[in-house]
Protein backbone atom coordinates (compact mmCIF):
# COMPACT_ATOMS: atom_id res chain seq x y z
CA UNK A 1 0.00 0.00 0.00
CA UNK A 2 1.08 3.73 -0.74
CA UNK A 3 1.71 5.19 2.29
CA UNK A 4 1.25 9.50 1.91
CA UNK A 5 4.31 9.67 3.76
CA UNK A 6 6.15 8.47 0.93
CA UNK A 7 4.86 11.25 -0.79
CA UNK A 8 7.48 13.51 0.08
CA UNK A 9 10.15 11.00 -0.09
CA UNK A 10 9.63 10.97 -3.81
CA UNK A 11 12.60 12.15 -6.17
CA UNK A 12 10.91 15.38 -7.94
CA UNK A 13 14.16 16.11 -9.27
CA UNK A 14 14.80 13.29 -11.03
CA UNK A 15 10.90 13.27 -12.01
CA UNK A 16 11.59 16.63 -13.36
CA UNK A 17 14.78 15.49 -16.05
CA UNK A 18 12.75 12.96 -16.89
CA UNK A 19 9.65 15.33 -17.90
CA UNK A 20 11.62 17.49 -19.52
CA UNK A 21 13.40 15.13 -21.92
CA UNK A 22 9.87 14.04 -23.00
CA UNK A 23 8.86 17.45 -23.78
CA UNK A 24 12.09 17.73 -25.83
CA UNK A 25 11.29 15.00 -27.51
CA UNK A 26 7.54 15.50 -28.26
CA UNK A 27 8.88 19.18 -29.19
CA UNK A 28 11.13 17.56 -32.10
CA UNK A 29 8.65 15.16 -33.11
CA UNK A 30 6.19 18.17 -33.58
CA UNK A 31 8.71 20.48 -35.82
CA UNK A 32 10.07 17.21 -37.74
CA UNK A 33 6.71 15.62 -38.76
CA UNK A 34 5.13 19.11 -38.83
CA UNK A 35 2.41 19.17 -42.00
CA UNK A 36 2.71 21.84 -44.02
CA UNK A 37 0.18 22.49 -46.90
CA UNK A 38 0.22 24.75 -49.63
CA UNK A 39 -1.72 28.37 -49.33
CA UNK A 40 -3.02 26.85 -45.94
CA UNK A 41 -2.04 26.56 -42.46
CA UNK A 42 -0.29 23.81 -41.87
CA UNK A 43 -1.23 21.11 -38.41
CA UNK A 44 0.49 18.49 -36.36
CA UNK A 45 1.06 15.23 -37.88
CA UNK A 46 0.14 11.98 -36.75
CA UNK A 47 3.22 10.88 -35.17
CA UNK A 48 2.84 13.62 -32.98
CA UNK A 49 -0.21 12.79 -31.25
CA UNK A 50 0.44 9.23 -30.97
CA UNK A 51 3.26 10.42 -29.38
CA UNK A 52 1.08 12.19 -26.71
CA UNK A 53 -1.18 9.53 -26.04
CA UNK A 54 1.63 7.48 -25.36
CA UNK A 55 3.02 9.92 -22.96
CA UNK A 56 -0.09 10.26 -20.80
CA UNK A 57 0.08 6.19 -20.90
CA UNK A 58 3.30 6.52 -19.96
CA UNK A 59 2.68 8.68 -17.24
CA UNK A 60 0.00 6.27 -15.72
CA UNK A 61 2.63 3.15 -16.11
CA UNK A 62 5.04 5.37 -13.87
CA UNK A 63 2.55 5.84 -11.24
CA UNK A 64 1.25 2.50 -11.05
CA UNK A 65 4.72 1.55 -10.78
CA UNK A 66 5.75 4.47 -8.31
CA UNK A 67 2.93 3.34 -5.98
CA UNK A 68 2.71 -0.80 -5.70
CA UNK A 69 5.72 -1.43 -3.72
CA UNK A 70 8.56 -2.79 -5.47
CA UNK A 71 9.05 -5.70 -3.31
CA UNK A 72 5.72 -6.87 -4.82
CA UNK A 73 6.26 -6.63 -7.76
CA UNK A 74 9.66 -8.92 -7.90
CA UNK A 75 7.71 -11.29 -6.07
CA UNK A 76 5.62 -11.39 -9.33
CA UNK A 77 8.63 -11.38 -11.73
CA UNK A 78 8.14 -14.99 -12.72
CA UNK A 79 4.48 -14.00 -14.18
CA UNK A 80 5.65 -10.77 -15.73
CA UNK A 81 8.66 -12.64 -17.39
CA UNK A 82 5.97 -15.71 -18.78
CA UNK A 83 3.73 -13.10 -20.38
CA UNK A 84 6.48 -11.62 -22.03
CA UNK A 85 7.72 -14.72 -23.44
CA UNK A 86 4.38 -15.30 -24.50
CA UNK A 87 3.78 -12.39 -25.83
CA UNK A 88 6.83 -12.54 -27.90
CA UNK A 89 6.08 -15.99 -29.04
CA UNK A 90 2.85 -14.91 -30.16
CA UNK A 91 4.51 -11.63 -32.37
CA UNK A 92 6.69 -14.75 -34.17
CA UNK A 93 3.49 -16.63 -34.73
CA UNK A 94 0.68 -13.94 -35.41
CA UNK A 95 2.50 -10.49 -35.20
CA UNK A 96 1.87 -7.34 -37.68
CA UNK A 97 5.25 -6.88 -40.09
CA UNK A 98 6.69 -3.42 -40.87
CA UNK A 99 9.76 -2.13 -42.54
CA UNK A 100 10.64 -5.49 -43.02
CA UNK A 101 10.07 -6.91 -38.98
CA UNK A 102 7.59 -8.69 -37.54
CA UNK A 103 7.33 -6.83 -34.24
CA UNK A 104 3.90 -5.24 -32.98
CA UNK A 105 0.56 -6.74 -32.02
CA UNK A 106 -2.20 -4.65 -33.05
CA UNK A 107 -4.75 -2.87 -30.25
CA UNK A 108 -6.92 -1.18 -31.73
CA UNK A 109 -6.09 1.73 -33.80
CA UNK A 110 -2.36 0.77 -32.25
CA UNK A 111 0.72 -1.53 -31.97
CA UNK A 112 2.12 -2.53 -29.61
CA UNK A 113 5.71 -3.66 -29.65
CA UNK A 114 6.09 -6.41 -26.25
CA UNK A 115 10.35 -6.46 -26.49
CA UNK A 116 10.60 -2.80 -25.32
CA UNK A 117 8.88 -3.82 -22.44
CA UNK A 118 12.13 -6.91 -22.24
CA UNK A 119 14.12 -4.90 -20.53
CA UNK A 120 12.10 -4.20 -16.98
CA UNK A 121 11.10 -7.90 -17.50
CA UNK A 122 14.22 -8.94 -17.22
CA UNK A 123 15.29 -7.01 -14.72
CA UNK A 124 13.04 -8.10 -12.40
CA UNK A 125 13.45 -11.35 -12.68
CA UNK A 126 17.35 -11.04 -12.08
CA UNK A 127 16.86 -8.62 -9.55
CA UNK A 128 14.51 -11.39 -7.82
CA UNK A 129 16.95 -14.44 -8.75
CA UNK A 130 19.82 -12.66 -7.16
CA UNK A 131 18.07 -10.42 -4.22
CA UNK A 132 16.18 -12.87 -2.69
CA UNK A 133 17.78 -15.38 0.15
CA UNK A 134 20.89 -14.95 -1.67
CA UNK A 135 24.30 -13.37 -0.74
CA UNK A 136 24.59 -11.99 -4.73
CA UNK A 137 26.30 -13.97 -7.16
CA UNK A 138 27.37 -16.93 -4.89
CA UNK A 139 29.17 -18.45 -7.87
CA UNK A 140 29.44 -19.00 -11.89
CA UNK A 141 26.67 -21.19 -12.09
CA UNK A 142 24.29 -18.29 -10.74
CA UNK A 143 25.85 -15.99 -13.53
CA UNK A 144 25.57 -18.43 -16.56
CA UNK A 145 21.05 -19.39 -15.06
CA UNK A 146 21.08 -15.28 -14.70
CA UNK A 147 22.21 -15.38 -18.73
CA UNK A 148 19.95 -17.91 -19.76
CA UNK A 149 16.96 -15.94 -18.55
CA UNK A 150 18.79 -13.04 -20.42
CA UNK A 151 19.24 -14.83 -23.71
CA UNK A 152 15.58 -16.62 -24.26
CA UNK A 153 13.87 -13.31 -24.55
CA UNK A 154 17.48 -11.77 -26.74
CA UNK A 155 16.52 -14.70 -28.95
CA UNK A 156 12.85 -14.35 -29.93
CA UNK A 157 13.16 -10.54 -30.46
CA UNK A 158 16.44 -11.16 -32.47
CA UNK A 159 14.50 -13.93 -34.61
CA UNK A 160 11.84 -11.19 -35.47
CA UNK A 161 14.32 -9.77 -36.51
CA UNK A 162 15.17 -7.12 -33.67
CA UNK A 163 18.59 -7.25 -33.15
CA UNK A 164 18.86 -3.48 -32.04
CA UNK A 165 17.11 -3.61 -28.98
CA UNK A 166 17.47 -7.62 -28.50
CA UNK A 167 21.20 -5.99 -27.86
CA UNK A 168 19.84 -3.84 -24.90
CA UNK A 169 19.23 -6.81 -22.98
CA UNK A 170 22.77 -7.30 -22.47
CA UNK A 171 23.15 -4.02 -20.29
CA UNK A 172 20.44 -4.57 -17.93
CA UNK A 173 22.29 -8.37 -17.55
CA UNK A 174 25.47 -6.80 -17.16
CA UNK A 175 23.89 -4.15 -14.76
CA UNK A 176 22.30 -6.55 -12.49
CA UNK A 177 25.17 -8.47 -12.45
CA UNK A 178 27.91 -6.50 -11.81
CA UNK A 179 26.17 -5.18 -8.57
CA UNK A 180 25.51 -8.75 -7.89
CA UNK A 181 29.04 -9.46 -7.52
CA UNK A 182 30.29 -10.19 -11.27
CA UNK A 183 33.98 -10.44 -11.21
CA UNK A 184 35.74 -7.80 -14.15
CA UNK A 185 38.10 -9.90 -14.75
CA UNK A 186 35.55 -12.54 -15.69
CA UNK A 187 34.05 -9.74 -17.42
CA UNK A 188 36.91 -9.63 -19.53
CA UNK A 189 37.20 -13.06 -20.01
CA UNK A 190 33.79 -13.06 -21.82
CA UNK A 191 35.05 -10.18 -23.98
CA UNK A 192 37.97 -11.57 -25.26
CA UNK A 193 35.95 -15.07 -25.87
CA UNK A 194 33.37 -12.32 -27.82
CA UNK A 195 36.44 -11.32 -30.16
CA UNK A 196 37.09 -14.53 -30.98
CA UNK A 197 33.97 -15.47 -32.09
CA UNK A 198 33.39 -12.26 -34.00
CA UNK A 199 35.01 -13.92 -37.28
CA UNK A 200 32.41 -16.67 -37.04
CA UNK A 201 29.28 -14.26 -36.43
CA UNK A 202 30.74 -12.47 -39.47
CA UNK A 203 30.01 -15.61 -41.60
CA UNK A 204 27.47 -17.71 -40.05
CA UNK A 205 24.88 -15.30 -37.76
CA UNK A 206 25.12 -11.86 -39.67
CA UNK A 207 22.47 -11.26 -42.02
CA UNK A 208 23.86 -9.53 -45.15
CA UNK A 209 21.95 -5.93 -44.14
CA UNK A 210 23.44 -6.04 -40.77
CA UNK A 211 26.94 -6.69 -42.37
CA UNK A 212 26.63 -4.01 -45.00
CA UNK A 213 25.75 -1.49 -41.72
CA UNK A 214 28.97 -1.99 -40.39
CA UNK A 215 30.67 -1.91 -43.80
CA UNK A 216 29.29 1.21 -44.51
CA UNK A 217 29.61 2.90 -41.38
CA UNK A 218 33.54 2.39 -41.74
CA UNK A 219 33.07 3.85 -45.17
CA UNK A 220 29.81 5.31 -46.07
CA UNK A 221 31.00 7.24 -49.08
CA UNK A 222 31.16 3.23 -50.91
CA UNK A 223 27.22 3.78 -51.28
CA UNK A 224 26.70 7.36 -50.28
CA UNK A 225 22.91 7.07 -52.15
CA UNK A 226 22.05 3.95 -51.10
CA UNK A 227 23.48 2.06 -47.55
CA UNK A 228 25.80 4.82 -46.65
CA UNK A 229 23.00 7.61 -47.09
CA UNK A 230 21.74 8.05 -43.41
CA UNK A 231 25.30 8.12 -42.26
CA UNK A 232 26.60 11.04 -44.32
CA UNK A 233 22.88 12.63 -44.08
CA UNK A 234 23.10 12.07 -40.17
CA UNK A 235 26.57 13.75 -40.27
CA UNK A 236 25.67 16.69 -42.40
CA UNK A 237 22.42 17.14 -39.80
CA UNK A 238 24.50 17.03 -36.97
CA UNK A 239 27.55 19.04 -38.19
CA UNK A 240 24.63 21.91 -39.80
CA UNK A 241 23.67 23.26 -36.37
CA UNK A 242 26.34 25.12 -35.09
CA UNK A 243 26.46 26.59 -31.44
CA UNK A 244 22.24 27.91 -31.57
CA UNK A 245 20.96 26.28 -34.67
CA UNK A 246 19.04 27.00 -37.09
CA UNK A 247 15.55 26.95 -35.12
CA UNK A 248 12.61 25.67 -33.85
CA UNK A 249 10.96 24.19 -37.25
CA UNK A 250 13.97 25.75 -38.96
CA UNK A 251 15.97 22.86 -39.93
CA UNK A 252 16.06 21.83 -43.21
CA UNK A 253 17.41 18.15 -42.79
CA UNK A 254 14.66 16.95 -40.94
CA UNK A 255 11.87 19.07 -42.36
CA UNK A 256 12.63 18.36 -46.01
CA UNK A 257 13.10 14.79 -45.08
CA UNK A 258 16.55 14.59 -46.53
CA UNK A 259 17.23 12.73 -43.23
CA UNK A 260 15.32 9.11 -43.44
CA UNK A 261 12.76 8.19 -39.94
CA UNK A 262 14.94 11.53 -38.60
CA UNK A 263 11.48 11.33 -35.81
CA UNK A 264 12.88 8.15 -34.81
CA UNK A 265 15.96 6.49 -34.77
CA UNK A 266 17.83 10.21 -35.78
CA UNK A 267 15.77 12.56 -33.28
CA UNK A 268 18.99 13.86 -31.75
CA UNK A 269 20.32 14.88 -34.98
CA UNK A 270 17.31 17.03 -35.52
CA UNK A 271 17.82 18.51 -32.24
CA UNK A 272 21.34 19.36 -33.23
CA UNK A 273 20.25 21.23 -36.25
CA UNK A 274 17.73 23.08 -34.67
CA UNK A 275 19.16 23.81 -31.10
CA UNK A 276 22.64 23.80 -32.37
CA UNK A 277 25.33 22.89 -29.79
CA UNK A 278 24.02 24.41 -27.02
CA UNK A 279 20.73 22.14 -27.02
CA UNK A 280 22.76 18.90 -27.54
CA UNK A 281 24.44 20.09 -24.10
CA UNK A 282 21.26 20.61 -22.65
CA UNK A 283 19.76 17.09 -23.73
CA UNK A 284 23.07 15.53 -22.87
CA UNK A 285 23.34 17.31 -19.18
CA UNK A 286 19.56 16.23 -18.59
CA UNK A 287 20.64 12.33 -18.95
CA UNK A 288 23.79 12.62 -17.00
CA UNK A 289 21.96 14.08 -14.52
CA UNK A 290 19.17 11.04 -14.72
CA UNK A 291 21.98 8.16 -15.41
CA UNK A 292 23.55 9.92 -11.84
CA UNK A 293 20.52 10.32 -9.83
CA UNK A 294 19.18 6.79 -10.59
CA UNK A 295 22.97 5.12 -9.59
CA UNK A 296 22.41 7.09 -6.64
CA UNK A 297 19.19 5.87 -6.11
CA UNK A 298 20.96 2.14 -6.36
CA UNK A 299 23.70 3.16 -3.74
CA UNK A 300 20.38 4.11 -1.36
CA UNK A 301 18.48 1.26 -1.89
CA UNK A 302 17.58 -0.03 1.72
CA UNK A 303 18.01 -3.90 0.22
CA UNK A 304 19.96 -5.70 -2.48
CA UNK A 305 16.98 -6.28 -4.57
CA UNK A 306 16.26 -2.35 -5.08
CA UNK A 307 19.51 -2.27 -5.73
CA UNK A 308 19.41 -5.11 -8.62
CA UNK A 309 16.39 -3.50 -10.05
CA UNK A 310 17.83 0.11 -10.61
CA UNK A 311 21.63 -0.84 -11.83
CA UNK A 312 19.46 -3.17 -14.19
CA UNK A 313 16.79 -0.67 -15.39
CA UNK A 314 19.64 2.27 -15.69
CA UNK A 315 22.28 0.00 -17.50
CA UNK A 316 20.12 -0.88 -20.31
CA UNK A 317 18.83 2.96 -20.56
CA UNK A 318 22.51 4.49 -20.68
CA UNK A 319 23.07 1.80 -23.15
CA UNK A 320 20.66 3.33 -25.41
CA UNK A 321 21.67 6.69 -25.40
CA UNK A 322 25.22 6.45 -25.27
CA UNK A 323 24.62 4.59 -28.39
CA UNK A 324 21.81 6.06 -30.21
CA UNK A 325 24.09 9.80 -29.43
CA UNK A 326 27.33 8.22 -31.02
CA UNK A 327 25.28 6.96 -34.16
CA UNK A 328 23.24 10.11 -34.71
CA UNK A 329 26.76 11.59 -34.86
CA UNK A 330 28.04 9.20 -37.42
CA UNK A 331 30.29 6.94 -34.67
CA UNK A 332 28.69 4.26 -34.68
CA UNK A 333 26.72 1.90 -36.95
CA UNK A 334 23.12 2.93 -38.11
CA UNK A 335 21.03 0.11 -35.83
CA UNK A 336 17.44 0.23 -34.67
CA UNK A 337 18.09 1.77 -31.11
CA UNK A 338 15.99 4.39 -30.05
CA UNK A 339 16.50 7.89 -27.80
CA UNK A 340 14.88 6.95 -24.51
CA UNK A 341 12.62 9.77 -23.34
CA UNK A 342 12.72 11.39 -26.80
CA UNK A 343 12.52 8.84 -30.41
CA UNK A 344 9.08 8.52 -31.55
CA UNK A 345 7.58 5.01 -30.27
CA UNK A 346 4.61 4.74 -27.90
CA UNK A 347 5.64 1.31 -26.88
CA UNK A 348 9.05 2.80 -25.91
CA UNK A 349 8.07 5.71 -24.11
CA UNK A 350 5.79 3.31 -22.19
CA UNK A 351 8.13 1.08 -20.94
CA UNK A 352 10.96 3.38 -20.30
CA UNK A 353 8.63 5.47 -17.94
CA UNK A 354 7.60 2.45 -16.32
CA UNK A 355 10.93 1.59 -15.15
CA UNK A 356 11.68 4.98 -14.14
CA UNK A 357 8.62 4.34 -12.06
CA UNK A 358 10.50 1.63 -10.42
CA UNK A 359 13.22 3.33 -9.93
CA UNK A 360 11.55 6.37 -8.01
CA UNK A 361 10.00 3.42 -5.91
CA UNK A 362 12.99 2.14 -4.89
CA UNK A 363 14.72 5.88 -3.62
CA UNK A 364 11.26 6.34 -2.42
CA UNK A 365 10.78 3.39 0.11
CA UNK A 366 14.49 3.15 1.55
CA UNK A 367 13.18 4.38 4.75
CA UNK A 368 10.40 1.86 4.70
CA UNK A 369 10.73 -1.29 7.46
Amino acid sequence: MFERRLFFHVDWLLVGAVLLLCAIGVAMIYSTTYVTVPNGPGHPGAYFRTQTYALALGLVALLICLVVDYRVLAEHSLLVYGSLIVMLLFVLLKGQTQMGGQRWIPVGPYHLQPSEFGRIAVALILAMYFGENRRGARNTGDLIIAGVFTIVPLALIAKQPDLGTAVTLIPVYLGVAYLAGLRLRLLAVFAIIAALMAPIAWHYALKDYQKQRIQTFLDPEQDPRGAGYQTIQARITVGSGGLTGKGFRQGTQGQYKFLPVAHNDFIFSVLAEEEGFLGVLTALGLYLFVILRSLEAARLAKDRLGAYLVGGIIGGFAFQVIYNVTMSAGLAPVKGITLPLMSYGGSSLIATLAGFGLILNVRMRRFTN
